[in-house]
């Protein structure tokens, strides 16, 4: 996708940077056996602020995506490339020869009228899913499994791509290096979708006003050092105060900063090279 930029014919408009979203089809809406709506909820538990500054927002319908992939050995041909406001990645809509709908991540080269598979003999495509022991080194892969059959938690944000680096001797595990830089171990049996999500450009993104982050569901942020001291352990002070702790703190005196957060001391085993710091 290529980057717009907008003349500054307000204020809002003059830093506002968006992305051309290339859609094909889906112009009737979405599938309607294939969206739900969800309680607008928005940060809230029982009426309690759980996650600060959400709120508001446009009302959207929550589009039902295939993570798994498990309809395995029936080809499918792509309908539409559709909008999803639940996500940065355009999403495609698929029909499977039996007549069954159902939505995708969208990858960058995939078209509307082209076949794609889930299966272990499908060739290696754009589009196509396949366990990670029959891929070639060096393909991108995104929508990747952490257990077999559980469906793609890895890989998923727009633009992002994993590279399958290493094949272990005995078999059992594929070396995948993530977007993030980390090198991972994933067992050989878990599947993953050929190819990089769509919207590489969303990063480069600018809103150019707070009212489209509302639109969004985003509400203000107001920085530690401008609240009372009763509100944030940076607030209080004459004048203009800086942090002026051992270290910067959130809002409950937790390490805000450069705090190491990983506890997962389990998945130690399956990482091969740290992520980038």
């Amino acid at each position: 996708m290529a980057l717009k930029s907008f003349r500054p014919t307000s204020n809002g408009q003059r830093g506002r940077i968006d992305a051309i979203k290339e859609l094909s089809g889906g112009n009737d809406g979405p599938k309607k056996s294939l969206v739900y709506r969800i309680k607008k909820a928005r940060g809230r538990s029982k009426g309690r602020v759980t996650v600060r500054h959400k709120g508001g927002g446009a009302i959207k319908l929550y589009r039902m995506i295939d993570f798994k992939r498990d309809k395995r050995e029936i080809p499918a041909v792509v309908k539409s490339i559709e909008y999803d406001p639940f996500r940065a990645a355009p999403i495609a809509l698929v029909c499977y020869a039996d007549g069954t709908y159902r939505y995708i991540l969208s990858p960058i080269g995939l078209s509307v009228g082209e076949t794609i598979q889930s299966s272990e003999r499908a060739p290696v495509k754009v589009g196509n899913a396949l366990p990670l022991k029959l891929l070639p080194l060096g393909t991108v892969v995104h929508n990747v499994e952490l257990s077999p059959g559980k469906g793609g938690q890895m890989v998923r944000g727009a633009g992002t791509g994993a590279l399958v680096v290493a094949r272990e001797e005995n078999g059992s595990y594929v070396h995948i290096k993530l977007p993030s830089g980390e090198i991972k171990r994933v067992l050989s049996s878990c599947y993953a979708t050929v190819g990089q999500v769509s919207n590489p450009d969303h990063k480069n993104i600018k809103l150019g006003k707070a009212g489209r982050s509302r639109h969004l569901g985003i509400r203000p942020t107001v920085r530690g050092v401008a609240q009372n001291p009763r509100s944030h352990p940076h607030g209080g002070g004459e004048g203009k105060s800086g942090v002026g702790l051992k270290y910067p703190k959130t809002p409950w005196g937790k390490h805000a900063l450069g705090k190491r957060t990983r506890k997962r001391v389990s998945t130690d085993r399956y990482i091969v090279a740290r992520r980038k710091r």
